[in-house]
């Protein structure tokens, strides 16, 4: 293997330089799929952080997607069609992003794209790409979904129902003092406007509302004095990876506030970051906990991830595993010669998609498929309990 199958390339700046990358980019770069040389393929492209700030819920997205097109694969595919996948890094810059989205329409042979992670850079790709299927957007800002894009297909529920999750859950434990703490970015915004609504909807007041500078900026300090300051009994936390540092930066202040965080904060890698500080935090998860093998979706994914070497299982390759699944339904509908366009319709086709624990609907209208929210605790041994 070369050096440059083994990590993410940056993308060039002229549209063959990215098309070259992403010819590069089949099967992932240095995460390992099989390149099949004859027969039909499926080609399908994602465009992530695998190198930034981001890199722990990218990396984790696309492993959980390969983990199911590997498996797919060696089964024999979809109709004796095998996935091929493209991987361009875009470090978590909505502009990259675009322009790795824009690489990807231009290659007629891509059918379609596969969960774009963050907010902004979700923004970027629907600019880019119109006629083109992309599914499970890792994103829950309702603003982007209200936008209408007929090519998009949501699969996470969105941060209105996580937020509404959590201050539901606080609101049965007797709990009236709730704070938030988010970016203040287009995603702290979206946090900001359902935080509000949900504390509304519970006669609630918020006890404290603090910001730091950026999703991904590691300046946390101020947030955190300021909530110990407030003491709420429950803070909200809407950062991502910036998550761990908000937490240690709240317990040397001195705060004792309990920490309900969102499912973009629940990567392992940051709750594995904390140590046994993460005991007891929080999340609103949108798909099962990974460790929760009474749902027939969970075990099928330890299966296909040890399958593929990998044992770490966590929140964002679920995640990415349960896109994966989606996007191939779609495929499977969209005949024997699918183009992109029977893709979309195969995907809008899907009306009660049963995925063992969790269900996915779409309809001629309707765009977002999926509605599970719950609230796991992160236990003994850094495990996330539901």
């Amino acid at each position: 293997m070369t050096e440059a199958s083994r990590s993410p390339e940056r993308v060039g700046t002229t549209r063959r330089s990215a098309l070259h990358r992403v010819a590069l980019a089949t099967a992932v770069i240095g995460w390992g799929v099989p390149v099949f040389a004859a027969g039909r393929t499926l080609k399908i492209a994602c465009t992530l952080d695998a190198s930034a700030a981001e890199k722990a819920n990218g990396n984790g997205l696309h492993l959980g997607a390969m983990a199911y097109f590997n498996a797919a694969n060696k089964a024999g595919g979809i109709g004796g069609s095998r996935f091929e996948i493209a991987l361009l890094d875009d470090q978590f810059k909505p502009d990259v992003a675009k322009a790795n989205a824009a690489a990807f329409d231009a290659d007629k042979a891509v059918l379609a794209m596969i969960h774009p992670l963050g907010t902004r850079q979700t923004a970027a790709v629907m600019d880019a790409v119109q006629d083109m299927a992309v599914v499970g957007p890792n994103t829950g800002t309702i603003g982007l979904r209200k936008k209408g894009a007929t090519n998009v297909f949501w699969v996470r529920a969105n941060y209105d129902q996580e937020i509404e999750k959590l201050v539901s859950t606080a609101s049965t434990l007797g709990i009236t003092h709730i704070g938030l703490v988010h970016p203040t970015d287009p995603l702290g915004q979206s946090l900001l406007a359902a935080f509000n609504a949900a504390i509304a909807k519970f006669n609630l007041k918020p006890a404290i509302i603090a910001t730091t500078p950026g999703t991904t900026s590691p300046e946390v300090d101020p947030a955190a004095r300021e909530i110990v300051k407030a003491a709420p009994q429950v803070v909200i936390m809407g950062l991502a990876g910036t998550a761990p540092a908000f937490v240690r930066a709240l317990r040397a202040a001195g705060g004792t506030s309990a920490i309900y965080g969102l499912s973009i904060g629940a990567s392992a890698t940051n709750i594995n970051s904390l140590g046994d500080a993460s005991r007891g935090l929080g999340f609103s998860v949108v798909v099962p906990s990974p460790f929760a093998s009474k749902y027939e979706i969970v075990r099928r994914y330890q299966a296909d991830m040890q399958a593929s070497g990998n044992t770490e299982y966590s929140l964002p390759s679920l995640e990415g595993y349960i896109n994966a699944r989606v996007l191939a339904e779609g495929l499977r509908r969209a005949g024997a010669n699918p183009t992109r366009e029977s893709v979309l319709a195969g995907l809008e086709s899907i009306d009660a998609l049963d995925l063992g624990g969790l269900r996915i609907g779409y309809g001629r209208t309707k765009r977002e498929g999926g509605n599970f929210v719950d609230v796991a605790v992160v236990g003994a041994g850094q495990r996330l309990i539901s």
